[in-house]
């Protein structure tokens, strides 16, 4: 793919974008890699004194290292792998200053006896030498004091030891004053090495980590996995009573942060002056607590170090050291009318279950498993955030973190009248040219964005601008609502088709990147808003907001068109009928036209990239073989550019987490399987699976507040877009896998956690702020829409049989009755659904699926369908069977022939339900 210079220059101003941005974070994010990644910390002389050299240690699983002057870590290595580190060994020298933190530190907040003023205490906060303890049977051990205040009013001492095996960080607190001490806060800070500043891909994935936490009280954990997805990972547990409370952004050390890196956190313990303070008004995951050393009390705070195996087998080492995991099903994002399961594993007794709000959740018990699960079904009562804490008979408390939500369908027909309403912008807009459309709305202001100093917020381009108009066709394939297609119509023939993406010309299907721009010189004095700062980078002048070189753009647009063509093809009276060939053709030449007006950056994985596999699925389907022998051969470039990469799924950031998507999509559909798998491993080792709704499936993301937000920082991101477009390869593989069951829980959480934001009212947001001091919906609707593609094309419901649980399902309410089992789908499109035990895939691209069920005897499947309503009349059903199931043949609709689109089309009955039988 050749680079012009239209390309070059638009290459050179989005890395200058992602640089200059960083410089807009918020003064606790510090400042951007501009030059030296460390310029920040200056040249002074380290105060770790590091030249007093190092103790090392072997420990058991793991070569320990510790500064010998600090005792805290200077490497972590794994014995079964070389040359890898799980902290960042690599920069000790110049993160050894005061103030950065490292494994093996602590920090407090106490008040003495009636004194209502919390002091801060850290030993990262100034570097002197700790004292040296000898103490049997540990490896290393350390009196703290000479690295704190003077006025610290604790004995502290510090324990590095192997306890039945396994390494062990251990804090003892004596109270040596003669008055109570309260301890308001106690963090562990956590740091592993995910600075990815200064290193390529390839040694990302073999240098880097990512860690997540699951705030789940006294069952919580840490769970660190390699970039590559491969072993080992390392979990890190609590040591008797050390509760994970709280996860806490530690925005004080001076470790520069940006785009190449998120931040340290640390483990908080206790937690109640934070939330008497900074996070004052902030509900938490936990209760915030804190406890009070009588004179002479000693209290004593761990952390285990497990090493494992890949994430896929964290819960089965947890399981393994005697903790407690919990298993939801289909996840701890709940529509309301879904019959829930939840499965605990621990040794001890369950004392009691409370639930928070009150009567939030029915949870019920209904037994145990045959190898000692206790089960519980688990049904949700009002909407919001819930916690669900049981109590152990050994005293330990686990939480479990729901999000329960309306049924589906009513979820996703809010989200689209709020768009076709709220967001509907249909004003005088003469320079701009941007009515009709659905545009940004700041949920905060209740009111549209109709200018930002980011061009394409409210320019109706790139994932900011265009996410609102995306999801709002999107949500047309999963529920088409004829007043809402008549606007999004209008949309498409004059604003989208003629303005974002050019209608002729030779550079006819280029996509802009924005239609808002700033030309205060060209324009007249009153166009633009007197209290926006527009003498930033991004707001574009007209040269740069008509550049059609960002490839990224153009699958919003194809995938708008691509509806159109679905909505006429397969419906009566929505869109014209006969207009379905031209929109289809468009969505194909959208896909041509990016990689040969947008190449440079087409040559990576695009979000929403599966939408060019989508619609070659259709030219194959329709007959358009000219067509799409031409998309297919463009598309076969890009994989084979991908399969001579190790790490193919770069993109305009230095590491991104959407790439992967269309990668695995085109790397699985050329049979280059094993780059499919290379991409498939990364994408589990940053979508974890916890016990906890916000991260539980949630792929890694921590900029994007930057370029489609409201509250701008660099912050672990919940829910957005990555979450449903990552899940969209990890389901696909699913299909073809259907005994891993761990691929079903982590797509179907990323999945429904796409959905998990949107408000009552239908209010979409960008994602949701992971930091304790926010916790809630970012203000404006920016990039969600991108996301809402990645639930419009992937869900789905799912049926399968689990060794240990039985009969379960995924996005419906299951009952079995000797060998019949029948399932009633609560998805809001019920257009598909999965039967795992025979590898079958069933969708429809008209109608919908009221129920099924599965004779497991001879394999037989029933399908109920909805009656015609006045667009459809008729059902488009298509079967596959990506999995190759021993015993299983190839199934068919009985009576029915394949019609010449390659799908079944049954007649629809006005009056009941029509039934169709599918046998092998």
């Amino acid at each position: 793919m050749l680079l012009n210079q239209n390309n070059l220059n638009s290459l050179v101003k989005n890395i200058l974008r992602v640089v200059l941005f960083t410089a807009l974070i918020a003064t606790n994010t510090l400042k951007s890699f501009s030059q030296s990644p460390w310029i920040a910390l200056g040249k002074k002389p380290s105060t770790l004194a590091l030249e007093q050299g190092f103790l090392t240690f072997d420990a058991d699983d793991f070569n320990l290292k510790l500064v010998r002057s600090s005792q805290t870590v200077a490497g972590l290595r794994p014995k079964t792998v070389k040359d890898f580190d799980f902290v960042p060994s690599d920069s000790l020298k110049v993160r050894s200053s005061d103030g950065l933190y490292h494994l093996g530190d602590i920090n407090l907040k106490l008040r003495i006896g009636d004194d209502l003023t919390w002091k801060s205490y850290s030993t990262a906060a100034k570097r002197n030498p700790v004292k040296n303890l000898s103490v049997p049977n540990v490896l290393a051990a350390a009196d703290l004091s000479q690295t704190l205040a003077a006025d610290f009013p604790l004995a502290l001492k510090r324990f590095w030891e192997m306890k039945a095996g396994k390494l062990v960080l251990r804090f003892e607190l004596t109270n040596k004053t003669t008055q109570n001490i309260e301890i308001g806060a106690l963090g562990i800070p956590m740091i592993f090495d995910n600075i990815l500043e200064g290193r390529t891909l390839e040694q990302t994935h073999a240098k880097n980590v990512f860690y997540d936490p699951y705030i789940g009280k006294d069952a919580g954990y840490l769970q660190v996995t390699r970039l590559s997805g491969h072993a080992p990972s390392l979990i890190v547990t609590p040591l008797g009573k050390t509760p994970f409370e709280a996860y806490n952004p530690l925005n004080d050390d001076k470790t520069p942060r940006g785009i190449a890196f998120e931040g340290f956190y640390e483990w908080m313990v206790y937690s109640k002056v934070y939330a008497e303070n900074e996070w004052k008004g902030v509900e938490q995951w936990n209760t915030p607590t804190s406890i009070v050393l009588k004179p002479g009390e000693i209290k004593t705070y761990g952390l285990q170090f497990i090493l494992s195996g890949t994430a896929k087998d964290i819960e089965n080492t947890l399981i393994e050291n005697r903790k407690p995991v919990a298993m939801s099903v289909p996840g701890y994002v709940l529509p309301k009318d879904v019959d829930a399961k939840l499965f605990i594993n621990y040794h001890k007794k369950i004392k009691s279950i409370n639930i928070y709000p009150l009567n939030s959740l029915t949870v019920k018990s209904i037994g145990s498993t045959k190898n000692g699960w206790k089960s519980y079904s688990v049904k949700g009562n009002y909407s919001g955030r819930v916690r669900l804490s049981i109590t152990y008979a050994n005293g330990l408390i686990q939480t479990i973190n729901y999000k329960v939500i309306e049924p589906e369908s009513e979820v996703i027909a809010s989200y689209g009248n709020f768009l076709i309403t709220k967001q509907w912008f249909d004003k005088a807009d003469n320079i701009f040219k941007r009515n009709p459309s659905v545009i940004t709305y700041d949920y905060e202001k209740q009111q549209q964005v109709i200018q930002d100093n980011r061009a394409w917020i409210a320019g109706l381009s790139d994932e900011g601008g265009a996410g609102s108009w995306l999801g709002a066709m999107m949500k047309q394939l999963v529920h088409p609502e004829k007043a809402e297609i008549d606007k999004l119509k209008q949309f498409v023939d004059t604003v989208m088709f003629g303005r974002i993406q050019l209608k002729d010309g030779p550079q006819k299907y280029g996509v802009r990147k924005s239609l808002f721009y700033y030309a205060p010189d060209s324009l007249p004095k009153e166009t633009y808003f007197k209290d926006i700062n527009f003498k930033t980078w991004s707001a574009w002048p007209k040269k740069e907001a008509d550049n059609l070189g960002r490839s990224y753009n153009y699958p919003h647009v194809a995938a708008a068109h691509w509806v159109m063509y679905r909505l006429a093809r397969n419906h009566q009276g929505l869109v014209e009928e006969k207009s379905w060939k031209q929109y289809l053709i468009d969505a194909a030449e959208t896909g041509l036209a990016m990689v040969n007006i947008a190449p440079y950056y087409a040559q990576f994985g695009q979000m929403e990239g599966t939408i060019f596999y989508l619609i070659l699925t259709d030219l194959k389907n329709e007959g358009l073989t000219l067509e799409a022998e031409k998309l297919e051969g463009e598309m076969k470039k890009r994989a084979n550019h991908w399969r001579s990469l190790d790490y193919p799924f770069g993109s305009e950031m230095p590491w991104d987490s959407t790439g992967q998507e269309e990668v695995y999509v085109w790397s699985n559909y050329f049979g280059y399987q094993d780059k499919a798998k290379v991409t498939l491993d990364a994408i589990l080792a940053y979508m974890p699976v916890v016990p906890h709704w916000a991260y539980n499936g949630n792929a890694r993301r921590y900029w994007d507040f930057l370029y489609g937000g409201k509250l701008m920082r660099i912050e672990r991101m919940i829910h957005h877009y990555g979450s449903a477009l990552n899940a969209i390869p990890v389901l696909m593989d699913y299909r073809k896998n259907p005994d891993d069951f761990y691929l079903l829980r982590t797509g179907y959480g990323g999945l429904m956690g796409s959905i998990s934001n949107i408000t009552k009212d239908g209010f979409a947001p960008a994602a949701f702020h992971a930091y304790p001091s926010t916790l809630k919906n970012d203000g404006i609707t920016g990039d969600y829409g991108s996301g809402f593609f990645g639930y419009a094309v992937n869900t789905s419901s799912y049926i399968l049989k689990h060794k240990e649980f039985g009969w379960l399902i995924f996005g419906g309410n299951l009952t079995e009755n000797r060998n019949i089992i029948r399932v009633k789908l609560t998805t809001a499109a019920k257009s598909s659904i999965y039967v795992a035990p025979a590898g079958l895939w069933i969708t429809l691209d008209a109608g919908t699926i009221d129920e099924l069920t599965y004779n497991t005897v001879n394999g037989e499947i029933r399908l109920s369908l909805s009656k015609a309503d006045e667009y459809t009349n008729n059902a488009v059903i298509r079967i596959s069977q990506p999995a190759k199931v021993n015993g299983v043949g190839k199934y068919s609709l009985k009576d029915k022939s394949i019609g010449e689109r390659g799908a079944y089309e049954v007649k629809l009955s006005n009056e009941i339900s029509s039934e169709v039988i599918l046998l092998r």
